[in-house]
């Protein structure tokens, strides 16, 4: 079905491509991965840069003091910005293969972090299913908690912190985990098997157990219920790429639009987007 769509954010606002959306303080917050930047928007549509990167950013959540967790996507490093600093945290790049996905702090300031695992800028280079999740602990160490994954992108903790969903981008399904108290995954298996035709990117969890998930190359947003039914489908004129579950009750579902994900032809010509769909059921968890 098609649901009418707000524009929060138009593709007239400077916006490159815009990833890891996140509800915190009463705004929007995310990435805008070629544009370089943290970047929030308020309700009203009131658009700020947090902060400027030297880096392409992706994989980005909140601690528990408000301090922001950012990964350096090819440095393949992390990085802590706590309102006046950029402090280096941790460096991945013995732990990964090309380039950081997504990512997301969990209740103990742990953050887990995807691995494309490939050249996405070369075409000729196919994806591989070796690709890792790893965890840097509140402390800076590192480990990896996940292997063999494909293409492992946006990420969602349960409310009660015991299970990590992630979506396998090119495995086309989400895949679930158990958290242990150390923050270790265990005890893996599929979520929901979705089909070829849907490469899930950005997630996010509501209250009944739905994963919504943004489906670029089906220009949809999917509604998933645990073992694979798709409960409702939100189609597009447009690529999604990223959503969220926010607003005031949790009730709105952010969608992160773009024309496309190649890099020439978004600093050619952006067309990233923002925007909101109302849904019945609130979202739930992290982020």
């Amino acid at each position: 079905m098609t649901t009418h769509t707000q524009i929060l954010i138009d593709n007239q606002q400077g916006l490159k491509f815009t990833e890891s959306p996140r509800w915190h303080d009463g705004q929007w917050w995310f990435l805008d991965i070629h544009g370089q930047a943290i970047r929030c928007v308020d309700a009203q549509g009131q658009l700020r840069t947090v902060l400027e990167l030297a880096f392409k950013p992706n994989g980005f959540g909140f601690r528990r003091d408000g301090s922001i967790m950012v990964g350096d996507a090819l440095g393949r490093q992390i990085h802590r910005w706590d309102g006046k600093t950029l402090e280096h945290v941790a460096d991945l790049s013995d732990k990964t293969v090309f380039c950081l996905s997504d990512g997301i702090v969990d209740s103990h300031d742990r953050l887990y972090i995807g691995d494309i695992g490939y050249n996405f800028f070369d075409p000729a280079n196919a994806s591989v299913d070796t690709c890792v999740i790893t965890c840097i602990d509140a402390d800076g160490s590192v480990r990896v908690v996940a292997e063999g994954l494909s293409f492992p992108n946006g990420m969602v903790i349960s409310p009660d912190g015991k299970t990590l969903i992630v979506a396998e981008t090119t495995g086309h399904r989400l895949t679930a985990f158990d958290i242990l108290a150390d923050g270790a995954l265990v005890n893996r298996r599929v979520y929901a098997e979705l089909g070829e035709n849907v490469h899930p990117d950005g997630i996010a969890l509501d209250a009944e157990g739905g994963v919504w998930l943004a489906n670029p190359e089906g220009q949809s947003v999917l509604r998933v219920l645990e073992g694979g039914t798709v409960a409702q489908t939100i189609t597009l004129d447009t690529e999604a790429y990223a959503v969220m579950l926010g607003g005031p009750q949790r009730r709105q579902l952010l969608i992160c639009a773009s024309d496309t994900h190649n890099p020439v032809e978004i600093m050619q010509s952006p067309s990233a987007t923002l925007r909101l769909v109302d849904v019945a059921v609130a979202g739930a968890g992290i982020p």
